[in-house]
């Protein structure tokens, strides 16, 4: 990419998204293309070729999906399938009718199967049965990774994927119904801080291990990757550190100052033990996050309150 190629975002506003133009603007990047979902929406054809042909972005970011936590993806399982097929079937295809030289397309770690040996490697997709309550989503993104690789045999088009691990930072979903477990910590242990309440409950025996990326790590690595990958798989976009989520408890009621105690609910379900992405192909590249976990939580944190109208500490 040059500095003055013309590079189109989709999803912007969002958690990745806004962490990718982040980036693209600090090594400086000057031709940068977005659109709100009000003004263009991606489930239309019609309106995604119209946008392709009038702008003829060089380089695509699909960034752009329906995303939730457990809840939502259970219950919207039709709108979770068909609106990120059709989202990421319109760019990659209008990308290909445009001739763009280049597009990253952006998964999930839920693609794997839900018993997949851990750390999960690239080579495990398609190897075993996918975890029930968020298939719909997870069959939308391997149908986006598959597009690519088919987009690459038959036309020679340069689309790569990546698949990044759980993600938070700026711009997160805090809403405690629809939202991941470090965010909805973050919530729970500054609402009780608030209200001072003596204790925080935790779903589970806070055993389970998983892994955490900051979102600004991920756009480093988007960009890293369209600027210096161009392989036909994807490529896991990690830290290869976990954390147990009790030791994730104590560490986000610590940034957050609350005092009360931490209790685990044991009668409710811990999932899956142990879900820790192999990013070993993308360390073999050169590329490695910068920002801990708690420096990560404290900045999120920040921006939690900041969505509140709280002054930062």
């Amino acid at each position: 990419m040059n500095k003055s190629s013309k590079i189109y975002i989709s999803g912007h506003r969002g958690m990745v998204g806004s962490a990718i133009v982040r980036q693209l603007e600090k090594e400086g990047y000057t031709n940068l293309l977005v659109r709100r979902s009000s003004e263009l929406d991606l489930r239309s054809q019609a309106q995604v070729n119209a946008f392709f042909e009038a702008e003829k972005p060089e380089y695509v970011f699909i960034a752009a999906a329906k995303v939730g936590g457990i809840h939502a993806n259970n219950v919207y399982r039709a709108e979770f399938l068909y609106d990120n097929l059709m989202i990421e079937a319109n760019l990659i295809h209008a990308s290909y009718l445009q001739n763009a030289k280049k597009l990253l397309f952006l998964g999930s770690s839920c693609i794997y199967p839900k018993f997949a040996e851990q750390p999960m490697v690239e080579e495990q997709l398609l190897t075993g049965t996918l975890e029930e309550t968020n298939e719909p989503y997870a069959i939308a993104k391997i149908a986006g990774i598959k597009m690519c690789e088919a987009y690459r045999d038959q036309y020679g088009c340069n689309y790569i994927s990546a698949m990044p691990t759980n993600l938070y930072g700026y711009n997160d979903n805090y809403d405690l119904e629809n939202s991941h477990v470090l965010p909805a910590l973050i919530r729970k242990f500054h609402e009780a801080k608030m209200t001072q309440k003596d204790q925080v409950v935790v779903w589970g025996t806070g055993a389970p291990l998983r892994e955490f990326m900051f979102a600004d790590d991920v756009g480093r690595a988007c960009v890293f990757l369209m600027e210096n990958y161009d392989g036909k798989q994807f490529v896991n976009v990690g830290t290869g550190q976990e954390i147990s989520i009790k030791e994730l408890a104590l560490l986000i009621k610590k940034v957050v100052g609350f005092e009360g105690n931490l209790e685990f609910d044991t009668s409710k379900p811990d999932g899956t033990p142990r879900k820790l992405m192999d990013s070993t192909k993308l360390h073999a590249l050169g590329f490695k996050h910068q920002i801990q976990l708690e420096e990560g939580i404290k900045l999120a944190y920040e921006d939690y309150r900041s969505s509140l109208g709280v002054e930062k500490v």
